[in-house]
C-alpha cells in the first residue's frame, strides 16, 4: 500500500491501525496481488518499475507458481501493478 502509494506520487501516508480484528479490513484480490509483486520485488532486490524483460518474465512465472492467474481478473490487475499490458502477461 505505502509503494503504491509513493509510486503514484505521494509524499506523505497516512496509516490508522486498527484495534480489533473486526475493525480490520477485509482483504482483497488486489492487496493479495500486490503482496506477491511486493514479495518478487524482495527476490529480486529491484522494483517493478526497474525489471528488465527476463525478470519480468520470471516474475510471470512465479506468480503462475503460486496460482496467481487462476483469480478473475488477476491478469488486468497484475499487468497494471508491473506497468505492463494483459498482452505481455499473456506472451
Amino acid at each position: 500500500m505505502v509503494r503504491a502509494a509513493m509510486t503514484n506520487g505521494a509524499t506523505s501516508v497516512r496509516l490508522q491501525v486498527a484495534a480489533t480484528p473486526e475493525e480490520l479490513p477485509a482483504p482483497t484480490l488486489r492487496g493479495a496481488l500486490d503482496e506477491l509483486v511486493w514479495m518478487a520485488e524482495r527476490e529480486l532486490d529491484t522494483a517493478a518499475g526497474e525489471w528488465t524483460r527476463d525478470q519480468k518474465q520470471a516474475v510471470v512465472r512465479m506468480l503462475h507458481e503460486r496460482g496467481a492467474f487462476l483469480l478473475r481478473g488477476a491478469v488486468d490487475d497484475i499487468a497494471e501493478i508491473m506497468g505492463v499490458s494483459r498482452i505481455t502477461i499473456y506472451n
